[in-house]
This record gives structure tokens, sequence and C-alpha cells, in this order.
């Protein structure tokens, strides 16, 4: 090998450890990719619950993230029917609990006037509960939310 390509070598290795190269990915496997859309309901509520459930559990206080939030995307109306419940249950009627997930996801459950959408919030390895959200089409707004939709479903 020569001394040119060894140095170049020695500097590349150098380079990675001291994070001075290529970004390596935190997790195995192939990069992933997420994509979204302010007009669509589904991102809507999945963006909602992801900045919710990131300020709800930063371990540096989140502040008035999490009322700024609600605020943001849950409908006045509905907003003082989830903080009645709240008094009432003693837990964050968002998350339907006093803890928070450790993660999340989103499904599109269908119906023609509003968004139904069911949240599954994973609490531990092998616990998990489902929330129906349902959002309106016009005002993109979270109109309920609970263990069944606005529909029954």
């Amino acid at each position: 090998m020569s001394s040119k390509t060894r140095a170049v070598l020695t500097a590349g290795v150098l380079a990675v450890a001291l994070g001075l190269g290529v970004t390596a990915q935190a997790s195995a496997g192939a990069p992933r990719t997420v994509a979204g859309n302010p007009a669509d309901n589904i991102t809507r509520i999945a963006d909602f619950y992801g900045a919710y459930i990131d300020a709800e559990s930063d371990p540096d206080g989140s502040g008035d993230l999490p009322t700024a939030l609600r605020a943001y995307y849950i409908d006045p109306t509905y907003l003082k029917k989830l903080t009645a419940w709240e008094d009432r249950e003693h837990a964050d009627g968002v998350l339907r609990a006093q803890n928070t997930p450790l993660k999340w996801k989103v499904k599109d459950n269908g119906t023609a006037r509003y968004t139904e959408a069911v949240v599954t919030l994973t609490w531990s390895r092998n616990t998990t509960t489902k929330l129906v959200v349902d959002m309106t089409r016009s005002t993109h707004k979270i109109i309920h939310i609970g263990t069944t939709g606005l529909g029954g479903k």
C-alpha cells in the first residue's frame, strides 16, 4: 500500500471515528422515508400525536407546547369537553392515560363526513391501547377522541 493511500485511509478512519465523516444511521437497516401532506387528515392526526407525545415526554419539561398543540389541532368546543373529561378522570384526555406512550401508529378508519383514524399507542413491549380520533374535513380540527368513534366504530 502506498503512503498516499495509507494517509487517505487513515484520514477517513479518523474522520469517521471523530464523527466528521458521513453520518451513520442510528438504526439498522435501510433508510426510512416519512412523508406528509398538511391537507391530509391522517397526516395531521399523526403529526399531532407525534408532536404531542414528543412534547409530553421531553425530559427538560414540555412547557406550554402541549397546550399550544391542543389549541392548534383540537376544535375549541371539543377542547372544553376534553378538559372536563380530564378533570373527571384525572388523566390526559389526548392519550387517555396518565403516562406517555413509547410509540404511536395512525391508521385511516374511513367515514364520509369526517375523517376517522385509529391511533395505536404502545406503552411497553406487549401493551397497546387503541383510540379513535375524528377530525373534520373542512377545518382539519379534532372533534372527538375515544375508544369508539363518532360513528360508533
